[in-house]
């Protein structure tokens, strides 16, 4: 879920970043969330399971914060790596720590998709599937169901999106549990609505819906980079922590996954109610697909 940076929580504290050995493969690990993004809490307590139970860091500490705050706390070594960067919709943000982290290559192997959603039973009132942003007023549809309001999107819908199609929808404030929440509700109850959708995520797993097209190019940053087209994801961290902590390091930087293993790694967790739970029911299946970061972390300890 892609958030701005908005300064509405308290500094971070006591992360620990930086506290690897100087071989590194020991010590501690700071590694920073973004509040409400599921495919970050995902990759990262799967990396700290794998970090803790197979390379042997003594903690790796998960610490979850607002967007901005976590890119700067990576610039500021409050925390060694932020693992979901998506670029081009975080290049105001990485302006911001540009030459205080560094950018490792993208880990997600698949296509991103970002978008207002509709599910595919809702039709227009000629009777065709919904796919684009300028069929939504021939549709029964009366509100379009949000995220966080700190999101990138969420500035663009109401800005851009609404009055350049003058749609008659509503769209409503929530976070992402409240929205997956609703789209669970409505969904099983067939109501027509739209709401924020993007991928990797569970959702893609559970709902049948179509990612609306935005043929006015309305979903964009603040850069006017369009929000819908397929992003690349991957990390930051600090910008010492190859020097001092390379075991880590390497483990970041090897990390790479597709998004059906991001899809059913979010679905696991949802299943097991708890990430660490979750990621170590997704790893019984899966140790082949994360064997190559635990290979680049031993070698980095050898020499």
């Amino acid at each position: 879920m892609l958030l701005t940076a908005i300064a509405v929580l308290a500094l971070v504290a006591g992360c620990g970043g930086g506290g690897g050995s100087e071989s590194g493969g020991g010590g501690e690990l700071s590694l920073g969330v973004a509040g409400g993004w599921t495919e970050n809490e995902a990759v990262s307590n799967l990396s700290k399971v794998i970090l803790e139970d197979d390379v042997g860091y003594d903690a790796v500490n998960v610490e979850t914060a607002d967007l901005g705050l976590v890119f700067q706390g990576v610039a500021g070594g409050d925390y060694d790596a932020f693992q979901d960067v998506w670029m081009p919709n975080h290049s105001q943000l990485m302006s911001e720590v540009e030459g205080d982290v560094k950018q490792l290559d993208p880990w997600f192997r698949g296509t991103t998709k970002f978008s207002i959603a509709v599910p595919t039973y809702v039709m227009t009132e000629s009777g065709e599937q919904v796919t684009s942003i300028d069929q939504l007023n021939q549709t029964p549809i009366e509100q379009i169901i949000g995220i966080e309001p700190g999101a990138i999107i969420m500035t663009a819908i109401p800005e851009n999106t609404i009055p350049e199609y003058g749609l008659k929808q509503e769209l409503v404030e929530s976070s992402t549990q409240g929205m997956l929440s609703e789209v669970e509700k409505r969904i099983d109850a067939q109501e027509p609505f739209a709401f924020v959708a993007w991928s990797p995520h569970w959702m893609n797993t559970r709902f049948d819906f179509n990612y609306l097209e935005d043929p006015k190019n309305t979903l964009t940053n603040e850069e006017g980079d369009s929000l819908t087209k397929p992003s690349k994801i991957s990390s930051i961290v600090r910008a010492d922590l190859q020097e001092e902590d390379p075991v880590a390091y390497a483990f970041l930087d090897e990390l790479s996954l597709t998004e059906q293993q991001v899809n059913e790694l979010e679905d696991e967790i949802v299943k097991a109610g708890d990430p660490e739970e979750g990621a170590r029911a997704w790893l019984e299946n899966n140790r082949d697909a994360v064997q190559p970061w635990i290979d680049a972390a031993n070698r980095a300890k050898e020499g």
